[in-house]
This record gives structure tokens, C-alpha cells and sequence, in this order.
């Protein structure tokens, strides 16, 4: 494989979840933005700006077999469909291009996040979503970890369910929102000295109780892991505004272990890679189309993709032409690529 960006470390993967010679690179720097600083030297002098012109979107879809799709920001945000996403995809579908959906949200698990497309009255199938917590619960079972060990989990039920598909014991979670730490005389927390991997995802539910009993498993217990399953600054809780992301959360727990944590999500290629062995993809023929530069677009540039970025999400013109990042395409929503069926 290839070497993993500088700043990065990087950890064996046995061959049984991500396919032969791959290697899972451990988060050594301070933010996306920061890790991917090597991204600066692949921009063009002259950088893009200009949305894609019709004789490009033909050409795209002339060389993409594939289009990997984020899901918030893209296909929806908050539980609000995005105009013109339903016919995107029935047209892209009838022009026979296969497409999955992968998204750096852990709060549902995959069979949970099939609930939403269908009631979002999209007809997808669920091994053509990926999210994070399945990343989180893969990654674990690709390094085989011990069934004796259990996973302490900060975030909401996506994880567990997950976990529970692959066998792994697990604590935590959503069974801890609400615990107060009444700061009395001697107090001591407990913790679970089995707990062999805090996973820490997206957890509406974050208290101190969850961020002491992490740091004393990851800096007591001999060996534990710290798992991340994104650092997003900000996410698509509704459609009316940004929300805190799980980089915040994921910066607290470094903040008291002084760790850097192994990220399973995008920008790492766990899930993109998974994808390309599972169905045999040429990753030349994929399109990752996403709305963040730091997650979305790297993902697929540094894991050999087309990209293209759309403005439906957290980025703008203006945050575009300040970053180092620059997509292969630009379009206001994916729905503008139905100017194609006319």
C-alpha cells in the first residue's frame, strides 16, 4: 500500500476486513486539517473555482462507474431531504452507476441509518451504506480484538449495535447519560479494568463522568486503545444551523491523556477501501462527492478517487478558496446534475 501521509503512524490490518496488504493509519497530528498539510502540495497553482460545465458533468459520468455520496449535507440535513436528491439518484441508477452512501455520523448503526433512507422515501440497500460505527466495530474485529476484553463506548447506540453484530463486549454508552460526579472527600472513580478500547463517537449525552472514567481506562489499563470514529468540527443536527462535532468530544478525551486517537472514519480510507474489495472497484472509476474539504474530499484523494465537492454544506465559496484542498469538481448540489437527463 501506499505510505501513509507524514505525521501518520501505521497499524497492521489482518486481511479479513479490508482486504490484503492494507494498513490503518493512526492519527499522529492535531487536526484534519493540520494532518493532511501535504494536501497544500498537490494544489494547482491556479486553483479551481468555476462550477462544473455541462460538457464535464458528461464527461464525469462518461469515466465514473461509481459515486460514493456523504449523507449529511449532501443527501439531507438533519432529517430535511435535499431538493432533487430522490431524481439524482433514480437518474444516476437508470444510467447503471452503482452508489453507496458513506457517512462519518455513528449516533445509528447501519441497519439504522436504512430506517432513514427509506423513510426518507430512498430506496437504498443496506450494503450500500456505510457509517462510522461500523467502522469503529470492523476495525475491531480486523485486529481481532479479545473476546474476553470489552469496549468502553462514548456515543449513542449506532456503536453498540454494531459491536454486538461482531461479538464485542462493551459498556458505556448511552447507559451512562445522566451519571453526575459528586466531587465529595476521597472520591475515587471506578473503572472497569477489562476495558481494553474506549471508542469515542458522537454523543448528545457527553458528561464528566464518561470523560473521567475514559482517561482512567486509557491511561490505567495497560495496552488500551483510543478509537475515534471521526474529528468533525461541526455536523447537521437540523436543518437550521451547524452543531458542535464529535471533534469536540474527541478533543477532551485527548486534552486528559495526552493521546492522539486511531480515526476509523473519513478521512481514512477504511471504509472506501472495504468498498473497493468487497465489489471489486477500480478506485479510478469512483466519484467521492462530499461537502466538507477536510473529511469528504480527502477521502477520496487520498485514497485514488475523482472528487467532487458541492455547496449544500458546511462549505463555501469563501472557506474553499482558503484551504489548501482543491476538488477535482465543483457543483452547487448534486441535483445539478440533472441538467444531464434534459
Amino acid at each position: 500500500p501506499a505510505a501513509a501521509p507524514a505525521g501518520y503512524g501505521t497499524l497492521p490490518l489482518p486481511t479479513n476486513a479490508f482486504g490484503a496488504g492494507y494498513t490503518v493509519s493512526a492519527h499522529r497530528g492535531a487536526a484534519a486539517t493540520r494532518l493532511y498539510s501535504s494536501a497544500s502540495a498537490n494544489v494547482e497553482t491556479s486553483k479551481r473555482s468555476a462550477m462544473i460545465t455541462e460538457e464535464e458533468k458528461r464527461a464525469l459520468l462518461d469515466k465514473t462507474d461509481v459515486f460514493v455520496f456523504d449523507c449529511d449535507g449532501v443527501i439531507w440535513k438533519g432529517d430535511s431531504l435535499i431538493e432533487g436528491v430522490p431524481e439524482t439518484l433514480e437518474m444516476l441508477k437508470a444510467m447503471g452507476k452503482k452508489m453507496f452512501f458513506v457517512t462519518n455520523n455513528s449516533t445509528k448503526s447501519r441497519a439504522g441509518y436504512l430506517k432513514k433512507f427509506l423513510s426518507l422515501g430512498l430506496k437504498v440497500e443496506a450494503d450500500e451504506i456505510y457509517s462510522s460505527s461500523y467502522a469503529a466495530a470492523a476495525y475491531l474485529e480486523s485486529i481481532d480484538f479479545p473476546k474476553d476484553k470489552k469496549v468502553y463506548v462514548i456515543g449513542e447506540v449506532g456503536i453498540q449495535e454494531e459491536l454486538d453484530l461482531v461479538g464485542i463486549q462493551h459498556i458505556g454508552g448511552p447507559a451512562d447519560a445522566g451519571k453526575v460526579v459528586e466531587l465529595t472527600p476521597g472520591l475515587a472513580l471506578d473503572h472497569d479494568k477489562d476495558v481494553a478500547a474506549v471508542v469515542v463517537g458522537f454523543d448528545r449525552y457527553f458528561n464528566y463522568h464518561k470523560i473521567q472514567t475514559a482517561q482512567l481506562c486509557i491511561n490505567e489499563n495497560p495496552g488500551c486503545m483510543f478509537i475515534a470514529t471521526n474529528t468533525d468540527a461541526v455536523t447537521h443536527l437540523t436543518d437550521a444551523q451547524e452543531w458542535a462535532g464529535n471533534g469536540s468530544m474527541v478533543g477532551c478525551i485527548k486534552g486528559c491523556t495526552n493521546r492522539e486517537p486511531t480515526v476509523v472514519g473519513k478521512p481514512s480510507g477504511f471504509m472506501l477501501d472495504n468498498i473497493a474489495n468487497k465489489f471489486g472497484i477500480d478506485k479510478s472509476k469512483i466519484c467521492m462527492v462530499g461537502d466538507r474539504l477536510d473529511t469528504d474530499i480527502l477521502f477520496g484523494q487520498h485514497n485514488g478517487t475523482n472528487t467532487m465537492l458541492v455547496f449544500t454544506g458546511v462549505t463555501t465559496p469563501e472557506t474553499l478558496a482558503k484551504s489548501p484542498v482543491n476538488p477535482d469538481n465543483l457543483i452547487p448540489g448534486i441535483a445539478d446534475l440533472l441538467t444531464l437527463k434534459r
